[in-house]
């Protein structure tokens, strides 16, 4: 952890807002632009403090050259009133620039026709002037600009190439860093972890010009939130590897997108509530300070399709048991921030310390098996009692005994206030 603490001395502000106080680091993707301010008031309600959206290349140059940001002006005047910061996907590709072609659609799997990605000279050029023409444009907004999206899979047209998307990357970066020494740059957002494609691009040289690097850490629905640890150790260890010398160890890894759906073959309402709030607090443990979640809303009526189901409210707008656990963990960690990870008797068991800026502390914890209850050992007077919030909302009080107190554990996150006891 002691890594996380001094590494906020090196970043820029809109990342460094993103810091370990809970729930600064938490972020959610959209699918609007204009419109809809009643839902960034109830993402707002929910804890959320960052946005992520597609930032449209094709939508924002109409002729080649001249740039109408008057959509994106709008929403990001709507965040700034509520105190949201965005992630704005610089993407996709532009038929000023790139010919038709036919590629696997990245969400069906079936064939269909699309614009080639940047990846001729003209292009290239194109898409560079476009990302400077949109950070000067929102000079001093403290915007996170994402290099593309999932250019490791069918994002990237006709067909995924690391190199390709790699020199469009660098090119856009290079010129924006020229242009706005201050702009927040981040990228590759791969699906996944795939390695050589990750290892192709930091090694491109684009580390000199990026300020974190991001991934979506999409997984088995069988795997938790917690297993993505190992992928953060080897990730940190490839970008240390390629980064320049004044900069090894101090690019952070972003969560810039993960969710986990619950269709029919997905994961039931409760396991994403769990796993919602367990991505927020994992991530953090694991130095990741920014974890935006797929998706604010279900994006279809379909319960057999994935993509209609990845939402934190329904499309009614009615929120799900993920919404109401994320809100109640928004509010029952506001203020606090990592401190450390219990040692217990069983890996399976979460208890994570967290202390606010006065001293105080509070614990989460979850476990990853069946619910069950564990000793905590306290120095505290027997008959003190404790304030116990289930992940649902239920409170109710724990009593110590004898210099301990039973708590009990599910896989939803459950927080224990300790007042002024203190443990063992």
């Amino acid at each position: 952890m002691k890594r996380i603490w001094w590494l906020w001395l090196f970043l820029p502000l809109a990342i460094a807002a993103a810091e370990t106080v809970f729930p600064a680091g938490a972020g959610i993707n959209i699918h609007f632009v204009t419109g809809h301010e009643s839902e960034l008031d109830m993402i707002t309600a929910a804890g959320f403090k960052f946005v992520r959206m597609d930032f449209s290349w094709e939508g924002t140059e109409k002729q080649k050259g001249q740039y109408d940001w008057s959509e994106y002006d709008e929403l990001t005047a709507n965040l700034d009133k509520r105190g949201l910061r965005a992630v704005y996907i610089l993407d996709y590709s532009h038929p000023l620039y790139e010919e038709a072609v036919e590629s696997k659609d990245p969400t069906t799997g079936k064939m269909r026709k699309t614009t080639a990605s940047p990846q001729h000279a003209e292009s290239v050029a194109a898409f560079a002037s476009w990302a400077v023409a949109a950070t000067r444009h929102f000079h001093g907004r403290h915007i996170l600009w994402e290099i593309w999206n999932e250019p490791n899979i069918q994002f990237w047209s006709p067909k995924p190439d690391a190199e390709q998307y790699s020199r469009l990357a660098v090119a856009a970066c290079k010129a924006i860093r020229a242009a706005e020494p201050g702009a927040t740059i981040i990228g590759p957002a791969s699906s996944s972890f795939p390695w050589k494609f990750l290892e192709n691009f930091l090694e491109s040289g684009v580390l000199e010009y990026l300020d974190a690097v991001s991934v979506h850490p999409y997984r088995d629905y069988h795997r938790g939130p917690e297993t993505a640890a190992a992928d953060y150790v080897r990730l940190r260890e490839l970008i240390d590897r390629f980064a320049p010398e004044a900069k090894r160890g101090r690019i952070p890894i972003l969560s810039g997108e993960w969710g986990y759906a619950t269709h029919k073959k997905g994961v039931s309402l409760e396991t994403q509530a769990a796993f919602a709030v367990r991505q927020q607090l994992s991530n953090l443990l694991n130095g990741v300070p920014l974890s935006i979640w797929y998706d604010w809303r279900d994006d279809g009526p379909d319960s057999a399709e994935r993509e209609h189901n990845f939402g934190t409210v329904t499309m009614e707008l009615k929120p799900k048991p993920a919404y109401l656990a994320l809100q109640r963990f928004s509010r029952e960690l506001s203020g606090y921030r990592v401190v450390r990870r219990l040692s217990l008797e069983s890996e399976d068991d979460y208890v994570i310390v967290c202390a606010n800026a006065a001293g105080k502390q509070k614990l989460a914890a979850w476990t990853l098996g069946e619910p069950r209850t564990i000793q905590l050992k306290m120095e505290s007077e027997d008959g003190h009692s404790l304030v116990y919030a289930a992940g649902d909302g239920e409170s109710s009080t724990l009593i110590v005994k004898s210099g301990q107190v039973l708590l009990p554990l599910s896989p939803l996150p459950c927080y224990l206030t300790l007042g002024n006891s203190v443990l063992k």
